[in-house]
C-alpha cells in the first residue's frame, strides 16, 4: 500500500491534505508533517494543508486558504481520521483521487486507497515510517516535517505514557530528535496552561463522581465553562488529569457545546469504543469519543460503562 501511496503521489502535481475536525497534535502533525515532506521531496509540486485552525496548536503549523477549484485534478489525503463524518472540509469528496491514513480502527473504510494500521501509536508515527520507506525513491526529511511528526506522536502517547507507545515508538522518536528543532518549545506550547484552565482542571479534581465499579465522570455545563472563561477544545484537553488516580479503571468527560454534548471516553484496561459506538462515535480501545444531545443521555452512557466496567471486573 506504501507503494501505491507513493505512486499516487507522484502523479500528481497538486496535493490537498485534510484531518479531522477538533484537531490534537497528532492530527496537525501527521497532516502538517506529510506536507512538509512532500513539499521537500517535490518542490515543482502545490502542496496545500486545510482545515479550521485550532488556536492553541497554530504553534505548529498554520494552514492554506484555498478555493474551490483547486480541488480540480488534485489528489486528496486525509490523515488521523476515522471516518469520513469527521473529515473537516467537506470538499474532500471533490478532488480526483482520495487516500486514507490512519492508526484508528478501519470501521470506515473510505478513500480509493487505505492504509490503515492499528497497532501504529499515532497517524504521525505513520507517516514517518511512509518516509522511511520511499528515502530511498524520493523521499526527504526537514527539520520541520520532524518537529512535526514528534510533537504528533508526543500528543498521541501522553508523552510516550501510553499502551499504545511501543519499541517502534521510541526507535522513530529517536530517529526524529536529530532533526533540529527545539524539544523544549515543542513540550512548553502543547502542555502550558491558562491559569484560568488550571483552575478549571482543579474544580474537575474536587467535583468528580466515581461509582463503586471504578467508573468516574465529569459534567463541564456551558454555564461553568463560561465560568472559567474556557472552551470546549480546552476543557478536552483535561480528560486525562483523572488517569492518576487509585480506583478509577475508567472515566468520561461529558463538555456542552451549543448544539451537542462531547463524549470524552478513557480506560485503564476495559474496552470502550463499543460503549462510544452506541452513541455514534467510535475511537481506539482505551481512548474514544461520542456525542449525545441530552444530559438524560448522559447518564445513559455512564450506566453502559458501569455495565462494562462491572463485567471487566469479574474477568
Amino acid at each position: 500500500m506504501k507503494e501505491k501511496i507513493l505512486s499516487a503521489i507522484k502523479q500528481y502535481d497538486t496535493i490537498i491534505i485534510h484531518r479531522h475536525v477538533r484537531p490534537d497534535p497528532d492530527a496537525y502533525g501527521s497532516q502538517g508533517g506529510l506536507a512538509e515532506i512532500l513539499q521537500a521531496s517535490f518542490p515543482e509540486k502545490s502542496i496545500f494543508t486545510v482545515g479550521k485552525e485550532e488556536e492553541s496548536l497554530q504553534f505548529l503549523r498554520r494552514l492554506d486558504t484555498i478555493p474551490d477549484e483547486t480541488y480540480n485534478g488534485a489528489l486528496v489525503i486525509v490523515c488521523d481520521t476515522a471516518n469520513e463524518a469527521r473529515i473537516d472540509d467537506n470538499r474532500y469528496r471533490t478532488g480526483d483521487k482520495l487516500i486514507k491514513i490512519d492508526h484508528h480502527p478501519n470501521e470506515d473504510p473510505y478513500g480509493d486507497l487505505l492504509w490503515v494500521d492499528t497497532s501504529s501509536s499515532s497517524t504521525s508515527e505513520l507517516i514517518y515510517d511512509f518516509y522511511k520507506y520511499g528515502m530511498d525513491k524520493g523521499l526527504k526529511m526537514s527539520d520541520a516535517a520532524a518537529r512535526l511528526l514528534y510533537a504528533g506522536i508526543v500528543g498521541d502517547t501522553g508523552r510516550f505514557l501510553f499502551p499504545s507507545t511501543t519499541n517502534r515508538t521510541f526507535a522513530y522518536a529517536g530517529e526524529l530528535i536529530h532533526y533540529s528543532f527545539s524539544r523544549t518549545e515543542v513540550y512548553d506550547k502543547m502542555y502550558e496552561l491558562k491559569p484560568n484552565i488550571v483552575k478549571l482542571n482543579g474544580y474537575i479534581l474536587q467535583t468528580y463522581e466515581i461509582g463503586e465499579n471504578g467508573v468516574a465522570y465529569v459534567k463541564l455545563t456551558k454555564e461553568l465553562l463560561k465560568k472559567y472563561d474556557a472552551v470546549p477544545a480546552q476543557a478536552s484537553v483535561l480528560v486525562s488529569s483523572l488517569g492518576h488516580i487509585q480506583g478509577i479503571i475508567a472515566w468520561v468527560f461529558f463538555i456542552e457545546e451549543e448544539d451537542q454534548i462531547r463524549v470524552r471516553l478513557r480506560s485503564k484496561g476495559p474496552v470502550i469504543n463499543g460503549v462510544a459506538r452506541k452513541f455514534q462515535g467510535g475511537g481506539h480501545p482505551l481512548a474514544a469519543g461520542a456525542s449525545i444531545y441530552s444530559w438524560e443521555e448522559a447518564e445513559s452512557v455512564i450506566h453502559e460503562l458501569e455495565d462494562l466496567c462491572e463485567n471487566y471486573a469479574r474477568v
